[in-house]
């Protein structure tokens, strides 16, 4: 998934944990099969290849995963969306872009993006993508789903504890070895070697984006690659957020949700949703949070 994958277990000797992790490995590599728009053996590239044309019978493992997806679109008001793929590259954060794109080219490139566009048809289990050149990608929930996919499999092994990190996607379960709670610590988004604050998690997951690795400035002004596919501008006030829930799938989404929507409203909502809290870092480097969340020091 372009991402490593880091899996701790606790096992009674190594190469029992060895084992394991191998499994883990391969449900990792299943999920990727099926969820990569690059590989044209996938059930993903299939949709996308056939926007416009037919809908695509899937597996109901896919179909199930678009349904969750569409709908924490309606949730976020779109600020969450698979079909941001169908966006042009219009931004580019590798050093190459002169000026700012027009109003114009931005504009148009969003003209695909939509989850209204994405139709599922329960009963013959089919997606359809209503425009030509529409897509699909799992880049902002992938991580996450494989993560949980994998721990569910784990724990289906009687793997009494660990932790899948894909890339700071994580999820937790059980205890450390020494029936400690798990202990996650929360980065500094300017100094990302310093911890800001500790926080013990016990069967929850956490995911983080952040805009402080990738950005163009012009005139001053610092342009994130966190694209609202509502608009096709990039986003601003944020520098980056983390959110804990149970399921890491629902972290991932979540995470990039509220960078799209930003402080007021991403707090706003989370605070209205049981069972999730986020940690976020405004574009001044202050700490907010929702109401679940104590720091440890």
């Amino acid at each position: 998934m372009g991402s490593p994958f880091n899996i701790t277990v606790v096992a009674a000797n190594e190469e029992i944990a060895q084992i394991n992790i191998q499994e883990a490995i391969a449900e990792i590599t299943r999920i990727e099969k099926m969820i990569s728009s690059w590989d044209e053996e996938s059930e993903t590239f299939q949709i996308n290849k056939n926007a416009g044309i037919k809908p695509v019978k899937v597996s109901l493992e896919l179909f199930r995963l678009i349904e969750r997806c569409n709908k924490i679109s309606s949730v976020t008001d779109g600020a969450f969306d698979i079909s941001f793929a169908s966006m042009d590259e219009v931004w580019k954060f590798d050093g190459s872009m002169k000026e700012i794109p027009s109003d114009e080219d931005i504009k148009k490139s969003v003209s695909k993006v939509g989850y209204e566009k994405i139709i599922l048809n329960s009963e013959n289990q089919t997606v359809y993508l209503q425009d030509e050149g529409m897509k699909i990608s799992f880049g902002a929930v992938g991580k996450g789903y494989a993560a949980d996919r994998a721990k569910e499999f784990l724990a289906s092994r009687q793997v009494v504890g660990g932790i899948i990190d894909a890339a700071g996607d994580l999820t937790t379960w059980g205890t450390d070895v020494t029936g400690k709670k798990w202990i996650i610590g929360v980065v500094n988004p300017e100094s990302t070697d310093k911890i800001v604050s500790w926080l013990s998690v016990v069967e929850s997951s956490v995911a983080t984006s952040g805009s402080y690795e990738k950005f163009v400035s012009f005139k001053g002004r610092r342009y994130s690659h966190i694209i609202d596919p509502r608009t096709g501008y990039p986003t601003s006030g944020i520098s980056q957020v983390s959110i804990f829930a149970k399921s890491a799938e629902l972290c991932d989404a979540l995470a990039t949700a509220v960078f799209i929507m930003g402080k007021e409203d991403g707090l706003a909502m989370i605070n209205q949703l049981g069972g999730i809290d986020v940690v976020l870092f405004d574009s001044e480097n202050k700490v907010h949070k929702s109401g679940g969340i104590l720091f440890e020091n």
